[in-house]
């Protein structure tokens, strides 16, 4: 789901536990033979406390010490660095819907873009992070992580990192709870690879360029927003209660209201949601209450939707211009 820069299957591959310096040689240049590794170049062996050794050497991040393996970068992260890892451990790819052969079916460039973006050129302990809310860090490939530390926790791009300054020899490590989702593009950009169809087909016909809105145009493509993401079984039921059939039925003037009142100015992840009233940029509040929803879940209701709340059901879907929530029923202003 939030993984939204690939999209592909395959078969899955693991290395064994290392025992010993000999062993990790073998097993590592067995590993990348299938990314172009020659038998007969001297691999350095993975040494157990860098950063490479801990992930290969531990059975929770299995996942992880595929992603490796696929960008080919065990080398580098053994290397003297230092770095920091945001480390998502099996349970977190399980979370956030990525197998292994999700991950075996991407290319080394792919699979080096998603671990580089989980990997800082520096050691940072939890105490270093920079308290936010939101606050920018660069990666280790140049792009943007905002970290956010508050009375909970600290969190990147929403993410909670539970277990926080795992010691190596090379850095640190920090598990988090799901994998971070690569921004793939604008806001127009990320709703459509996300699934959001009929969102999608919404923001094509309010941004038109002969009977479009110019502003909503300009919002969605270069103002930093969190935008509220209807589903397309929302659309559904939105045109369902209009006695309407297609989302090109409904005028454009209206759809750019609605469209606006699913907008809000800044970068909101998870952690900085706040119950209670929210302003939204096309007029008016939204309301948000943090726990009355799906399995104690946030919900988000529209003045106009007669207290029948949405269900915020995907979090923190991370744009180059803002997050993205996904929700059930479309706000009414």
């Amino acid at each position: 789901m939030v993984w939204l820069l690939i999209r592909f299957k395959t078969t899955s591959m693991k290395l064994r536990r290392l025992i010993n310096k000999t062993i990790a040689h073998i097993a590592i240049c067995t590993f990348f033979v299938i990314s172009g590794c020659d038998k007969e170049e001297d691999v350095v062996p993975v040494i157990n406390d860098t950063i490479s050794g801990i992930i290969l050497t531990s059975p929770e991040f299995s996942m992880l010490e595929a992603l490796v393996a696929k960008a080919n970068l065990a080398i580098t992260l053994d290397g003297p660095g230092p770095f920091t890892v945001f480390a998502p451990d099996d349970s977190a790819f399980a979370a956030s819907g990525i197998t292994l052969s999700l991950i075996n079916s991407l290319t080394q460039q792919q699979a080096q873009i998603i671990l580089l973006y989980h990997t800082l050129n520096s050691k940072m302990l939890v105490a270093d992070l920079p308290a936010g809310p939101n606050a920018k860090v660069t990666t280790f490939n140049g792009d943007s992580i905002f970290v956010t530390k508050n009375s909970s926790g600290a969190y990147i791009n929403g993410v909670k990192i539970s277990q926080n300054d795992i010691a190596a020899d090379n850095g640190t490590m920090h598990k988090i709870e799901r994998v971070l989702n690569f921004p793939v593009g604008t806001i127009p950009q990320t709703v459509m690879v996300s699934g959001l169809d009929s969102l999608a087909k919404a923001i094509a016909r309010a941004t038109n360029d002969t009977t479009g809105d110019a502003g909503l145009t300009n919002v969605l493509n270069t103002v930093t927003i969190t935008m509220f993401a209807p589903t397309d079984s929302a659309f559904i039921n939105l045109l369902s209660a209009l006695s309407l059939t297609d989302i090109n039925n409904i005028p454009v003037d209206t759809l750019v209201d609605i469209l606006n009142y699913h907008i809000t100015q800044g970068l909101i992840f998870s952690p900085d949601m706040v119950e209670g009233p929210l302003p939204m940029l096309g007029g008016g509040n939204t309301s948000i209450n943090l726990t009355n929803g799906i399995d104690s879940g946030p919900t988000i209701t529209g003045a106009g939707n007669s207290g029948n709340a949405s269900n915020i059901t995907t979090l923190n879907i991370l744009s180059r211009n803002g997050v993205l929530h996904k929700i059930d029923r479309v706000l009414v202003p």
